[in-house]
């Protein structure tokens, strides 16, 4: 029975799986065009902190807890502080790539829609980078929270004057929550472990990251969930393709119905 079912899954998978070269020079391609869209809205300073403003008191209006509460817990001792900004620089992108790697690999169906949804929410972040320019909390002295990364180190940063590598001014909304997010969503869909659910415990502690350390405001991971929740209501799984993992073992451990194993027999 295994025989049977078995290289028909394997051609399934493959078919499914886009050519490595193509997807490879779409990642490249979408992360440098990411880059390139950032520094095209950088520059806008006076325009970045009116907006900082306006999002601090909105925030103040909607009661949210001030971002300071989260810092304060930080602040207990460097190393927690060392330890988030460690986070904030080195688990946003290679969890990211390590998360499409293992999907490409393992559920290429799965892979194309991430894929899909990735490229759609980073595009429409670009978009909203460029026409809302805005300087993190960190930046902001009506905040009056500490530049953790500068203090404790490390920092992925320089001073915002010199600093042509990053447009420091794109912190709504914050990529980093919401590919966590994205992240956490695709592995509880592509599994089926009991405890897929731990996932979440990612994008819940890069929020706590960005926010303790003053990178980002409550209203930038809102923003960029919203705009998660768009792609996601556009961007649906392939037609057919099982929601978790292990579907397809699951069938092929269903014994044929009489007749066919009657069939079988016949032919020995």
């Amino acid at each position: 029975m295994n025989a049977r079912t078995e290289p028909s899954q394997a051609a399934t998978s493959a078919t499914a799986r886009p050519p490595l070269v193509r997807e490879l020079l779409l990642v490249v391609g979408l992360f440098l065009v990411y880059k390139f869209g950032r520094q095209l809205a950088t520059g806008h300073t006076g325009e970045a902190f009116h907006n900082a403003h306006r999002v601090w008191d909105l925030e103040r209006t909607l009661r949210l807890p001030g971002e300071g509460s989260v810092q304060s817990l930080l602040l207990h001792g460097d190393t927690l502080a060392h330890l988030a900004n460690t986070y904030y620089a080195t688990v946003h992108f290679p969890a990211t790539l390590a998360f499409l790697t293992w999907l490409y690999l393992r559920r290429p169906a799965h892979y194309v829609w991430a894929r899909r949804v990735l490229a759609a929410l980073t595009t429409a972040a670009l978009v909203l980078h460029l026409v809302f320019p805005l300087a993190p909390p960190r930046m902001l002295a009506a905040t009056g929270l500490v530049d953790t990364a500068r203090v404790y180190g490390p920092s992925v940063y320089g001073p915002p004057q010199t600093d042509t590598l990053s447009n420091q001014f794109a912190a709504m909304p914050s990529l980093h929550f919401g590919w966590a997010l994205m992240l956490a969503i695709g592995l509880i869909v592509a599994t089926r472990s009991r405890w897929r659910w731990l996932w979440l415990l990612h994008p819940l502690l890069t929020l706590l990251v960005i926010v303790g350390t003053a990178n980002h405001y409550w209203l930038d991971a809102f923003a960029a969930g919203a705009l998660l929740g768009l792609a996601l209501a556009v961007i649906h799984l392939p037609h057919g393709t099982a929601t978790t993992a292990g579907r397809a073992q699951d069938t092929a451990l269903v014994p044929a119905p009489a007749e066919e194993q009657v069939l079988v027999g016949a032919g020995r």
